[in-house]
């Protein structure tokens, strides 16, 4: 288990991270979110003990994270910390001696991860002749060579075309099988959905949003409502609770402020002509995070 306990970090008179704390348990991926200078790259500094002037405590399986324990950490920068100037093979090489490997080990575990990603011909080629997908899969690699049993990633998908994405995709749930401890950090809310359950939404270092998305989403009182039939847009519009109608193709689609007025824009739909649809759903992860970053900025 990663147990994060009330950390904040000060920069001089910047407060970075603000009394923060959460658990991650071995198996689950869970999700760091906010937007540029939330407090995220600190807070992973934290935990890698990159950094250690900070209030609170950072523990993996009970162990206060140090030099000792950084051996079983892999870390996937959202920016390239790649050296260029040096090949795929002295690249690997570089990052696995510094997590404790033989030379063997990490050429063995290269081997089967460039084969993995389908660049075995790339193992002896310098890092800046190769594209910035490969780039970006020679640095996942470097992340995951040493097997971590911490594994944090930020942004893992950049550069990617949507092929090699679902290749990403599949390693990444191959770790959460073997009981990693998963941190996962994007813009892209669709991917925050596909793989965490829990999450944290940072703001100026504060968290303003964090638990089971499953439980935020019911929590979360505006809902989305989709309908087919023979309606009229401005009628729709000037019920009380609606905030928006959108037409979708051959659809409607309906956002209310409340699910309390779900009822009246029922009642208005019933009086209405070959209606086929009327389906409410939760809103998505990423009009949740839209919605409470906003309220933090007065938006």
């Amino acid at each position: 288990m990663l147990k994060v306990e009330n950390i904040t970090k000060y920069y001089g008179p910047l407060k970075a991270v603000d009394n923060l704390s959460f658990t991650v348990n071995e198996g689950d991926i869970f999700g760091l979110l906010g937007v540029n200078g939330a407090g995220k790259t600190t807070t992973f500094r934290v935990i890698m003990g990159l950094l250690d002037d900070y209030l609170g405590t950072v523990t993996l399986d009970g162990e206060k994270i140090d030099y000792s324990v950084t051996d079983k950490i892999g870390f996937l920068t959202e920016e390239r910390s790649l050296l260029t100037k040096l090949t795929v093979m002295e690249q690997a090489e570089y990052y696995g001696v510094l997590k404790g490997m033989t030379k063997e080990a990490v050429e063995k575990e290269l081997d089967k991860w460039l084969k993995r990603f389908e660049i075995e011909e790339y193992k002896y080629r310098k890092i800046k002749e190769l594209s910035k997908g490969n780039q970006q899969k020679v640095q996942f690699i470097t992340a995951i060579i040493n097997n971590p049993r911490l594994l944090i990633l930020d942004e893992p998908f950049t550069g990617l075309d949507p092929l090699n994405v679902e290749m990403f995709k599949g390693v990444i749930k191959e770790f959460e099988k073997k009981g990693a401890i998963i941190i996962f950090s994007s813009h892209r809310m669709e991917h925050v959905e596909l793989f965490c359950e829990k999450i944290v939404v940072l703001v100026e270092g504060r968290s303003v949003l964090e638990g089971r998305i499953k439980d935020i989403k019911r929590n979360f009182r505006k809902k989305n409502i989709f309908i087919k039939g023979n309606v009229e847009k401005e009628k729709l519009k000037a019920i009380e609770g609606v905030l928006s109608v959108v037409k979708k193709s051959d659809e409607y689609e309906v956002k209310i402020t409340d699910e309390k007025y779900l009822d009246k824009v029922f009642k208005y739909v019933t009086k209405c002509n070959e209606v086929t649809k009327f389906i409410v759903e939760e809103p998505s992860l990423n009009e949740i995070f839209v919605a409470k970053v906003g309220e933090q900025y007065g938006e």
